[in-house]
């Protein structure tokens, strides 16, 4: 995984050498498939959120669980994928997660309850939690740290797109139908063809799978020393291999078989590594910005927008959200990991702020807020910025830091036991915010503030620099 400096090595980094060597950046780009179904799955309600209210008259309490149903799965799936990765391989945890997408894809659009509705989620979730651990990690084992960060990125590029994608069909076919609780296609409701059609990307993800080599970090932890060379020779080139093979063997030496024993540190307890990538993982959430793609729809109808123009503020938000992600991908090799987190907390604090002192300020009719005069667009361009903010900073570093921090003999391990609490964390955020909204806006977007608040002075005594640095060099 050791960067080359020189013109020859760097072509076989990135592009398919004549004797058929595979391209890093195709296979990185595959693994963060993984993440546009992270991202759709956990989008696609949001167009539907009304409609399935409206179909099977679902309460505040209700339809907030029915929201957060895929993320108690994502929790779970995040948690049980390490040690699945660490005893069958990356790539498998790969496929499970693709059939998983399309067992919740048609599960949930052809759903006769809530509760089945649910159910599926749920399904769906698992693969998501799977998703969201296996692709940094995966993508970590296999890059140069000269272009880690970059590739790492994708993933949360892939998230966001997913996201973007989601949002942009739940409209397309709102549109169409004439509104999401109307029939679109076979007699079925447009809400429905939202969740049938994660089916096709879940194919997609699971038959490219099949055409990426496993990682080598993991052959070597299963003595498959000579698999490994050939794949770390296609990816890196000829120079240094039995060096890195010798690299990697040292940093994965172990007495017992994969297990959550390496999570401890020389002391016997849990490393501390592990505490701040947990918690890195929770601020990630905390801060509410799935609040913005979850429930935005359903938050700008309620302070007098049409549904219509809920569905184009969602989707601007989530094209800022893709635009912003590039920023970062561009930018996270050059200026490091830690700077962009601070700037982003900052952002973060200022945007969140200012949105709980205009829904704090505003009038109050019928119980509900109606955003006059300027309040409107501050509160439009406020939550544009957080999203700015996010985007650039703790929605594609978290993931790059997690793939990066932990030392290769816990590295799975660490990453699902950070990944089951980020979904954790979701969870909570998502399943209270209808009750917040209804108690006060002001409220929640106050409380948003001052865990991002709480998130810059935690990066700013907790974080430590990972650029440039290479992953056998990490300690626990």
């Amino acid at each position: 995984m050791v960067g080359q400096s020189t013109a020859s090595s760097q072509s076989s980094i990135y592009d398919d050498d004549a004797s058929g060597g595979e391209g890093v950046v195709r296979i990185a780009s595959v693994a963060a498939l993984g993440g546009f179904l992270f991202g759709y799955d956990s989008a696609v309600i949001n167009g539907a959120v009304s409609a399935v209210a409206d179909r099977f008259h679902a309460n505040a309490g209700s339809l907030g669980f029915a929201v957060a149903s895929a993320l108690l799965g994502a929790a779970t799936g995040a948690l049980v994928s390490g040690r699945i990765a660490d005893n069958i391989g990356r790539l498998a945890v790969m496929r499970i997660a693709a059939v998983l997408f399309l067992v919740s894809a048609l599960g949930s659009g052809l759903a006769p309850s809530l509760w089945v509705l649910v159910v599926f989620r749920i399904i769906g979730g698992l693969g998501v939690g799977m998703a969201s651990v296996i692709a940094p990690a995966y993508i970590a084992e296999i890059s140069p740290a000269s272009i880690r960060g970059r590739l790492a990125s994708l993933q949360q590029l892939a998230i966001v797109t997913g996201i973007f994608i989601s949002l942009l069909v739940d409209f397309i076919f709102a549109q169409i139908a004439g509104g999401s609780n109307k029939d679109l296609w076979l007699g079925m409701e447009a809400w429905r063809w939202m969740f049938l059609a994660m089916a096709v990307p879940a194919v997609i993800y699971g038959a490219l799978s099949l055409t990426i080599p496993e990682s080598p970090r993991f052959l070597i932890s299963k003595n498959k020393v000579t698999a490994a060379t050939a794949i770390l020779t296609k990816l890196l080139g000829e120079t240094n291999i039995d060096i890195k093979i010798a690299r990697i063997q040292e940093s994965m030496k172990r007495d017992t078989k994969p297990s959550w024993q390496d999570l401890k540190g020389p002391s016997g307890k849990i490393a501390s590594i592990v505490w701040v990538g947990l918690l890195l993982s929770m601020f990630q959430q905390f801060v509410g910005i799935n609040v913005i793609f979850y429930y935005s729809n359903v938050l700008w109808e309620a302070v007098g927008f049409t549904e219509s123009s809920a569905f184009v503020i969602t989707v601007i938000g989530a094209v800022i959200n893709i635009l912003t992600t590039l920023i970062a991908i561009a930018s996270i090799d050059r200026f490091g990991r830690k700077p962009l987190l601070i700037i982003g907390s900052i952002g973060m604090t200022a945007t969140l702020a200012t949105m709980a002192v205009v829904f704090g300020t505003a009038k109050v009719v019928d119980g509900k807020p109606i955003l006059e005069g300027a309040q409107g667009p501050i509160a439009l361009v406020a939550a544009n910025l957080f999203v700015v903010a996010f985007g650039m900073s703790w929605g594609p570093v978290t993931w790059v830091l997690l793939g990066e921090i932990f030392p290769n003999r816990m590295r799975a391990a660490a990453l699902s036991v950070a990944a089951g609490g980020q979904w954790v964390a979701n969870w909570i955020i998502t399943v209270t915010f209808p009750g917040l909204k209804d108690v006060s806006l002001a409220l929640a977007y106050g409380l948003y503030a001052a865990f991002a608040l709480i998130s810059l002075l935690f990066v700013m005594k907790f974080i430590e620099e990972t650029k440039g640095k290479q992953l056998e060099d990490m300690k626990g």
